[in-house]
């Protein structure tokens, strides 16, 4: 399979035959092809934009032929919610299908439990974190009782409880083997109890892992620079600190983020974790200036100020972005150019870098991340783990004195999340304040120097 504005192909030599009722973990290493071959087995790729060649069959038909018999989670939940209200976004596969009501609405509230949902039916979809919409959108594929159950990457967004939770559900929905699961995670070893077999894609095609497979830890050989010993933090306890800072979206008594205190030391890693739906984006947006908090305040240090206002929200973008760097939760929010290298200057060049400087460092970043071969294609077309490098690399293209990352290492097979992390102590060691809110434990583990649980 080839995109059509690519030279490359996204997958080569793939054979592959699944019985029906098994269970099948795929994984491969990021950018290998697995979401596309997803979207190709759901019949989601469009024939005037990709070249296929080779047979792909589901039951025997084309997979178009199948579709009402799939249940889907994409790389994306955005790309998949089409309702303003969660119960309706899960019925609305049943009553595509023609259900009674009477029978939908049961399967709505049963499939909303399995997943460990918390709101009730009205809930507004736009009003959840990405975890959350994970959640919603298996709900859905739930609900159908699919033959075949395609799921791409459906904890990556969790915090841990809530990926048990999911696991579980996804456990039960296949316990009779009337539905056939093929899943990808790049979290492997959680799901090898629950599959029957393991296959990896690669640049030649796939490759079988025996029954007792087991992934190598991720941070195994994995050597740090460490912290600076000595931060200047200021007066105020560091770079940039929120104090009380909390926000309720317009319309709404509940609050995204109830009142909370943060300090970023320069030189040193803060971790924002918790559980799905606490407000650990919704902090990240405020810390990063781009969202003023409703109470309280986010406050830089003096000498982080601009012209004297310490508030990060009100600085113009062009003093923004050699300040703090943000990675947002969806990487494809903050792409802005046509080609991965002209993303990677934009940054250099706002802020007054010279062409030679922002082209030189751009082509180190891609080099690093692993990018460099697709220097010039369009920042849409890459995976969703490939984005994420990317967006991880235009907040650095800056040199900014604070970092605020949003899951950096989603979607990251070991090689390039080792990198990722080694990118991040090295911003560490030269001094600069680094926030990440993740639900990687590894990470925390090996990288961060404090920790806020929301």
């Amino acid at each position: 399979m080839r995109h059509a504005s690519r030279l490359a192909w996204a997958l080569t030599d793939v054979d592959l035959r699944v019985e029906p009722g098994e269970r099948v973990l795929v994984t491969g290493a990021s950018g290998a092809g697995k979401s596309t071959l997803f979207a190709a087995l759901a019949g989601l790729l469009d024939p005037e934009a990709a070249e296929v060649t080779g047979e792909l069959t589901v039951d025997g038909a084309p997979p178009r032929a199948a579709r009402d018999r799939f249940g889907l989670l994409m790389q994306d939940p955005d790309a998949q919610l089409v309702m303003t209200r969660a119960g309706d976004d899960v019925a609305f596969g049943l009553e595509n299908a023609g259900l009674p009501p009477a029978e939908i609405w049961p399967r709505v509230d049963a499939a909303l439990a399995a997943v460990g949902w918390r709101h009730d039916r009205d809930r507004a979809t736009q009003a959840l974190s990405g975890g959350e919409k994970q959640r919603l959108v298996l709900a859905g594929a739930l609900a159908r009782r699919p033959g075949l159950l395609l799921l791409d990457e459906p904890t990556a967004q969790l915090d841990p409880d809530g990926a048990v939770v999911v696991r579980e559900a996804v456990g039960r929905a296949v316990a009779d083997r009337a539905t056939t699961l093929l899943v990808v995670d790049h979290d492997a070893a959680p799901w090898l109890p629950l599959v029957d077999r393991v296959v990896e894609v690669h640049a030649g095609g796939l490759v079988e892992h025996a029954a007792d497979w087991a992934p190598a830890p991720r941070a195994a050989g994995l050597s740090l620079p460490p912290p600076p010993a000595v931060t200047g933090t200021g007066a105020d306890g560091g770079v940039l600190v929120a104090e009380r800072a909390g926000f309720t979206y317009r319309g709404t008594t509940t609050p995204a983020l109830a009142p909370v205190d943060v300090g970023l030391p320069a030189g040193r890693v803060t971790a924002v974790t918790g559980p799905n739906g606490t407000g650990k984006s919704t902090l990240a947006l405020l810390l990063a200036g781009l969202r003023a908090p409703t109470t309280g305040a986010v406050l830089a240090s003096a000498a982080l100020a601009v012209r004297g206002e310490r508030r990060p929200h009100r600085w113009r973008a062009g003093d923004l972005v050699t300040r703090i760097g943000t990675v947002f939760q969806q990487p494809e929010h903050q792409f802005l150019t046509g080609r991965l290298r002209d993303e990677l200057e934009l940054g250099p060049l706002r802020s007054g870098s010279g062409s030679a400087t922002a082209r030189a460092r751009a082509q180190e970043l891609l080099e690093r991340l692993g990018l460099a071969p697709f220097a010039e294609v369009n920042p849409y077309t890459l995976s969703g783990g490939q984005q994420r490098r990317l967006s991880v690399a235009t907040a650095l293209a800056t040199a900014p004195h604070v970092l605020v990352l949003d899951e950096p290492t989603f979607g990251q097979d070991a090689a390039t999340w080792r990198e990722l992390v080694t990118l991040l102590a090295e911003q560490r060691a030269a001094g600069c304040a680094v926030c990440t809110v993740t639900h990687d434990r590894d990470l925390v583990a090996v990288l961060a120097d404090g920790e806020v649980a929301l």
